[in-house]
């Protein structure tokens, strides 16, 4: 595939020309905010006139520096992410002038008060709730950054400028679930690990209509791949949906065992993917529209969290899967517990085989998973009676 798509070499340097561009525009004067999670509406940041770049970490290399400071238990996606600021080692948090945190669950948020002690932040306060109520009060919250946002860098945030935001993410959206739909194909013109490689790289882009051309260029490419027959994949591949934690280049283990073992990752539900692609819908209230899209995200901080269920049961079916892994990271609680929910959920509806898996980023326990996750992949097989 990598040598028919020119696209994806491209793309899969975008990190390293993008710490260049990013001192760049620095240099120029521009601003960078750092943003956490999918819940940080970045229409605000960009309306703003500066630079969202993702700070969420993926790589195991800063977690023993974080461990001098925070407990060894914690969750290794908030360990990562505080030791790139700790060591000064990830470009996009050094070049970053305000951070935007959110209180998703205990542990980043303490740790971000941590990170306030070393650069600006601004602290979201996220309803962890989805009804009325819980909206108003996001919407406050919203309108709270965009003063921190104005003051800040000496802006204003106009109408004008926030509907030109909302469209330009929006088209961001739609390019990412293009790309990702493709996957729906029978077999998978990609591999999880190049999909996974490809939304990694794309977070880190400076240049947002850029960014879109060229994964719009990656899809008519695989999708000519695709139309003439080629796929690393054939249609007796077991069809695989990760859902659970996020998961980046640097933390692909379970994605990378899955497909060495036969399988073919489909689609990832998690929030650097398919959660992300839901727009922002129109309405006479602009603001309140953002505020919408953003609670709507079906986290496992959210509770009751029926989104997720729904979000699932659709995409195991678009997506034809023959089995769905739930990935945890050792010490996330929420998606540790609402795999319970999440696995009787699909069991009584699409009635898929589910395997759930809580790790880190280590390869300690590869072995056992190449045990578990093969054994999986055998019941899938056998459920099909070796048929396509």
């Amino acid at each position: 595939m990598r040598d028919v798509c020119a696209a994806f070499d491209e793309i899969a340097g975008l990190r390293e020309r993008n710490a260049i561009a990013l001192k760049v525009a620095k240099d120029r004067g521009r601003k960078v905010v750092g943003t956490y999670c999918l819940f940080s509406p970045v229409e605000l940041i960009v309306a703003a006139g500066a630079i969202p770049v993702s700070l969420c970490g993926t790589s195991a290399t800063p977690i023993p520096a974080a461990e001098k400071v925070l407990p060894r238990s914690l969750c290794p996606l908030i360990k990562s992410s505080y030791g790139f600021a700790l060591t000064d080692t990830c470009p996009f948090f050094h070049f970053s002038d305000l951070l935007l945190a959110e209180t998703t669950c205990d542990g980043k948020k303490k740790m971000y008060e941590l990170l306030g002690q070393m650069k600006p932040l601004h602290l979201m306060q996220l309803p962890q709730v989805q009804d009325e109520a819980a909206l108003e009060y996001w919407v406050l919250e919203l309108k709270r950054l965009i003063t921190r946002l104005e003051q800040a860098f000496d802006v204003q945030i106009t109408p004008e400028k926030l509907a030109a935001a909302v469209l330009l993410l929006n088209e961001e959206r739609r390019s990412l679930k293009a790309l990702q739909d493709l996957l729906k194909r029978r077999p998978a013109p990609i591999s999880g690990m190049d999909l996974l490689t490809v939304l990694h790289n794309r977070g880190f882009t400076v240049d947002k209509r850029e960014a879109i051309e060229l994964i719009d260029r990656l899809t008519r490419e695989l999708a000519e791949l695709s139309d003439r027959g080629g796929s690393p994949f054939n249609l007796r591949t077991p069809r695989i949906l990760l859902t659970g934690v996020p998961v980046g280049i640097g933390s692909e283990k379970v994605v990378r065992l899955v497909e060495e073992l036969g399988g073919s990752v489909v689609c990832f539900e998690s929030c650097g993917a398919y959660k992300k692609v839901d727009p922002v819908m129109p309405g006479n209230d602009l603001l309140r529209s953002i505020a919408e899209k953003y609670l709507r995200v079906p986290c496992s901080c959210m509770s009751p969290n029926t989104g997720r269920l729904q979000l699932l049961e659709r995409l195991v079916q678009e997506f034809a899967a023959d089995g769905v892994i739930d990935l945890t990271w050792q010490g996330c609680h929420t998606y540790n517990v609402e795999s319970f929910t999440v696995k009787r959920h699909l069991q009584e509806t699409v009635q898929v085989p589910f395997l759930q898996i809580e790790t880190d980023y280590s390869e300690s326990d590869t072995e056992q998973l190449k045990v578990r996750i093969e054994a999986f992949l055998e019941v899938i097989g056998s459920r099909r009676g070796g048929r396509p």
